[in-house]
């Protein structure tokens, strides 16, 4: 699931090459003809994101939510737009820019009403200006669940996903077992201040960058085309700092990563 760089850099694509347009919308699908024919024709006030939610806000006072999830991609698109390729759930198109939105879990039409309770159930998004970090530290530090569950929960934390949970809990040297209640004010913040560097990196190369210099050395990243990481996917493998095997196993039904000496119990 993409994580929350992701959506900020599709926001500010959008902003960037369709804000202040009139755009013109189709859903070649079909399961969003409705909110389509709505959004038709007006302009694209603006584009932002929050968390892994994507909004994008028009002057009737409609907003479309994107949620990609899983599977679900925006694709820019040369124009003249061509026949759509594949389940295309919407189509965008403004003065010199398209894109294609297939697959995603959520693309529906919101009120002022329905953008304002979603965005209140959100935690803090260190890609927001408005973030609250000291909020969500006191619900981590009142909490008896592992920190590993909680930097997930998407109410305490809006946008880190299983990458960044894994990778900066490693940075720190914290186990993602550990109760929340056990972290330290210090702790906390030093966790946010490395997610505040760590994601604006992410926006701007579309790339999650997580290895320390000195560490970016030897074995490659798991998979092609990635960047290397301390423990994400390399179960087994000896650890970039101390060479102790990664461990993983499950944590709230996700898969988790940790070094068992970088980040004792």
């Amino acid at each position: 699931m993409p994580e929350g760089h992701t959506l900020h850099r599709i926001a500010d694509l959008h902003q960037t090459r369709l804000g202040g347009q009139v755009v013109r919308a189709a859903s070649p699908q079909g399961r969003f003809a409705d909110g389509a024919n709505l959004i038709d024709g007006q302009v694209l006030e603006s584009a932002e994101a929050y968390g892994k939610h994507l909004f994008h806000h028009y002057p009737s006072g409609v907003t479309v939510h994107v949620h990609l999830g899983l599977y679900g991609t925006f694709s820019e698109v040369d124009l003249p737009m061509p026949e759509p390729v594949g389940q295309v759930r919407m189509r965008l198109t403004g003065n010199n820019f398209g894109t294609d939105l297939r697959g995603p879990t959520a693309c529906e039409i919101f009120d002022p009403s329905q953008v304002d309770a979603l965005m209140a159930r959100l935690g803090a998004d260190p890609l927001r200006a408005d973030a609250d970090p000291d909020k969500a530290g006191e619900r981590i530090r009142k909490s008896r669940k592992a920190i590993g569950a909680l930097l997930m929960d998407q109410s305490i934390v809006a946008g880190v996903g299983n990458v960044y949970r894994a990778e900066v809990l490693f940075r720190h040297g914290i186990s993602p077992f550990r109760p929340g209640n056990q972290l330290s004010v210090d702790e906390w913040n030093a966790i946010w201040a490395d997610l505040l560097e760590l994601m604006p990196i992410g926006v701007e190369t579309g790339r999650m960058h997580v290895v320390r210099p000195e560490h970016d050395l030897g074995a490659p990243s798991y998979a092609t085309d990635r960047p290397r990481t301390y423990t994400y996917r390399r179960a087994g493998e000896p650890c970039r700092v101390c060479a102790t095997p990664i461990a993983t196993g499950t944590l709230d039904g996700r898969n988790v990563f940790w070094c068992p000496t970088c980040q004792p119990s």
